[in-house]
């Protein structure tokens, strides 16, 4: 019975650990459904990248108030997680604070945690008050309602009881270390949680062990809970942040993607030694592929990891001027449309031992509408206001791509003046020959 709590704390952390290993396996999966793009140059910018946005925070501050108290709950979430590695040592070993021997480095350790942990918890009840109080506009658009919202509060819940949980058993220990209790040496310092300890003044020794105890399981139990639930939740980006802010694009947000396949006929046509007539090279034989995307499976895989990387802040739809205007499209729903869609196509292949067989929907039309695609201006301005360099725009004009090339389903405006040019050389409607009428009116 000695070694019983360590083998059921190992079987946890397995059991943690496995299923977390699973759903990461499932997801890899998801995101190579997409086509493969190129994206291993310029390493060195790649990488600078990744530590100024994602690990820097550089673009969340350009909003102050929520940039700082994002800030304070990523670097006081992740840094108060350095404990979890005592945590696990511990439970494994059958220990108790087994790097207390480090002496006044591990005192300022304990301090500074507990600082971090009170300040994640103002910061997690600001967040709290801005989503359901406050009221803020970007977090109640259309998009937002049922689950995102529930999501959204549900981490925030998680967050605030864990860091309770953390000072709770740091002030249960605290008492048990002034009483001299058993395996309760002194160890750390409690700038924080030392004023819990009046709340624990009446209750005995075993009572105080057994709220350490409950508080000390209930927090690295709650940890590994938080980590599988990430693959089912927006904050996937606390993981993935890295990767999509390193394949970001790196070229001028203006400068689009060209088709190959296009690119090939432009160029014949404007080679004059090119024969029309010749019969095309055997590797261009092949059925050309599908211009632009009706689902998933047609985009990119870091279109696909921009989709699972989408934090649902809103900044991209609150910075869209045809949102503002009072038009269908929102930019955070096109991610989250995309990342919906691929979750599903996900399931169909788990129902049938890793194949897709089609379920009669897709992308554009079941979830994402004509109307909205066409009511992007594409100035980028979704882009820009990424937080973690997410491209909205790159799946916008894929999904325009297919109608236009692939149904001719562009708005009359737009074939108008594309028949213009093809006719006229001008987005006009008038001919080549009447072009300086106007001179002598």
């Amino acid at each position: 019975m000695e070694y019983l709590p360590n083998i059921i704390f190992a079987v946890a952390l397995i059991a943690g650990i496995g299923f977390f290993t699973r759903n990461v396996k499932k997801l890899t999966r998801n995101i190579k459904l997409g086509k493969d793009v190129d994206v291993s140059d310029n390493k060195s910018q790649r990488w600078k990248n990744m530590a100024r946005i994602a690990l820097g925070q550089t673009k969340m501050v350009v909003r102050p108030v929520a940039g700082i108290m994002h800030v304070i709950v990523y670097v006081g979430f992740i840094i108060i997680n350095i404990e979890v590695l005592e945590i696990i040592l511990d439970g494994l070993l059958g220990t108790h604070r087994l790097f207390s021997p480090l002496g006044s480095v591990y005192d300022f350790l304990i301090g500074s945690f507990e600082v971090l942990a009170l300040l994640v918890i103002v910061a997690v009840i600001v967040f709290w008050i801005r989503r359901n109080i406050i009221r803020i506009q970007r977090f109640i658009k259309p998009e937002m309602k049922g689950w995102p919202k529930t999501d959204g509060n549900m981490i925030l819940y998680i967050e605030f009881v864990l860091m309770i949980l953390f000072l709770t058993m740091n002030a249960a220990d605290f008492q048990l270390q002034q009483l001299g209790a058993e395996h309760y040496h002194e160890a750390g310092a409690f700038p924080i949680s030392q004023f819990m300890v009046p709340l624990l003044d009446n209750l005995s020794e075993s009572s105080l062990i057994l709220v350490e105890r409950t508080a000390w399981w209930l927090h690295i139990l709650g940890i590994l809970a938080f980590l599988n639930y990430l693959y089912y939740s927006k904050h996937l980006h606390i993981l993935l942040a890295f990767p999509n802010t390193y394949y970001g694009k790196l070229k001028p947000q203006g400068q689009f993607n060209n088709l190959e396949s296009v690119t090939k006929e432009v160029k014949l046509m404007m080679d004059p030694d090119a024969d029309p007539y010749a019969a095309p090279a055997e590797e261009d034989a092949a059925e050309p592929e599908k211009f632009g995307a009706s689902d998933v499976m047609d985009l990119n895989w870091v279109q696909l990891l921009n989709a699972y990387t989408c934090t649902e802040c809103g900044r991209c739809t609150s910075e869209c001027p045809a949102n503002q205007t009072g038009k269908k499209l929102s930019p955070r729903k096109i991610m989250m449309d995309t990342r919906d869609r691929l979750e599903e196509v996900g399931k169909i292949m788990d129902a049938n031992n890793g194949e897709f067989v089609s379920d009669g929907k897709q992308l554009l039309n079941d979830y994402i509408t004509p109307e909205e695609l066409w009511a992007c201006t594409t100035c980028n301005a979704c882009v820009q206001a990424c937080p973690v360099s997410i491209d909205p725009l790159s799946i916008i004009v894929e999904m325009r791509r297919y109608l236009v090339m692939e149904q001719s389903a562009a708005p009359t405006e737009l074939n108008n003046m594309m028949s213009n040019i093809e006719n006229n050389g001008a987005p006009w409607p008038y001919n080549q020959m009447d072009r300086l009428n106007w001179v002598n009116e």
